[in-house]
């Protein structure tokens, strides 16, 4: 009986998550947009540089703040596939958090071409109901 009580729970416990995120997802305007600053596509940055973040048609609010039209910065760094649209983004090395409302950052990265791509959350870092989503861009670190 613990077995299948055991399994069950296994067998549910995505469905559950998935309809929480489902639940707390946000919904964004049709115009919305979030773009590169600097550096621009193409660009030759030092180790260290600096990165602006741009956004219209909505507006930054940190992690937590369950606002309207609201979200806050994520970068997304030689990603070849984009994360799950319908669950929180992960923290890791390859995706970047900024949950205070940080409009800039500074990176370091290794020697060598990099892609990056900027990507909007709500306030539980899940994604919006029409991702806003950057072009991703290309730059060298020398």
């Amino acid at each position: 009986m613990k077995k299948l009580i055991i399994l069950f729970a296994l067998i549910l416990l995505p469905i559950s998550f998935t309809a929480i995120a489902k639940e707390i997802a946000s919904s964004s305007p049709a115009d919305a947009r979030v773009y590169f600053i600097t550096p621009i596509d193409g660009e030759t940055v030092s180790q260290t540089f600096k990165v602006k973040f741009g956004l219209s048609g909505m507006g930054v609010a940190p992690a937590g703040t369950n606002r309207d039209n609201t979200g806050h910065h994520h970068i997304l760094i030689d990603g070849d596939a984009l994360p799950d649209m319908s669950k929180p983004l992960p923290a890791t090395d390859k995706i970047k958090h900024f949950g205070g409302g940080q409009t800039e950052t500074e990176l370091t990265l290794a020697p060598g071409t990099h892609t990056l791509q900027l990507l909007l959350g709500n306030y539980a870092h899940i994604p919006h109901n029409k991702p806003v989503l950057s072009e991703k861009i290309r730059i060298t670190v020398k």
